[in-house]
């Protein structure tokens, strides 16, 4: 049995951060305007309270499409601290560096900016050419690549790694199920 580097299906939770690292999303999206959305805004002006955004919230920045019933974004300092998307469900799309696609679906992403983790919950599933990723919840840490899904209480998870040849036969369903280590 080959060891399988579940950060390869994960690296794709980072592009639900605005301010994605580098190395996982589309690096030219970060330089580029973000356009926001939404049916209605709450907002302190000094940043005192958290920003609501509802009513069908739109978030797009380069080839980042993110959409959510409802939006928190946290501000510390000036600058962006926690993003929540919550919906039914919440989506995101990005474009990776390397052209392929990647799309996510969870009724919560929760993005911890300053410890860089990010929280899916709630019919979790990651889909890209490489593979797929379901679950109940799903924890990228982006500093370590660390990775948590399923266990107790958490339910089952869910994966799929496509073979690197393309051309291998794509027939086989029932990818792996395990329960977190």
């Amino acid at each position: 049995m080959t060891a399988i580097d579940p950060r390869k299906p994960l690296a794709v939770l980072a592009a639900l951060l605005l301010a994605a690292t580098p190395a996982l999303a589309r690096q030219s999206d970060r330089n580029q305007p973000m356009d926001i959305e939404a049916g209605h805004a709450d907002y302190s002006v000094d940043g005192s309270a958290p920003t609501i955004l509802s009513g069908g919230v739109s978030i797009s920045q380069g080839t980042l499409d993110a959409r959510a019933d409802r939006a928190e974004v946290t501000i510390r300092g000036g600058e962006p601290s926690r993003v929540v998307l919550i919906g039914s469900p919440a989506t995101l799309r990005q474009q990776m560096d390397d052209g392929s696609p990647m799309d996510a679906v969870a009724t919560r992403m929760d993005y911890d900016v300053t410890r860089e983790v990010m929280v899916l919950t709630g019919n979790v599933r990651i889909e890209q050419p490489r593979g797929t990723l379901a679950g109940e919840r799903v924890v990228y840490n982006m500093l370590t690549g660390q990775v948590t899904s399923g266990g107790q209480d958490s339910g089952r998870v869910r994966m799929r790694i496509m073979p690197r040849n393309s051309s291998a036969p794509a027939e086989q369903s029932g990818g792996t199920s395990a329960e977190d280590r």
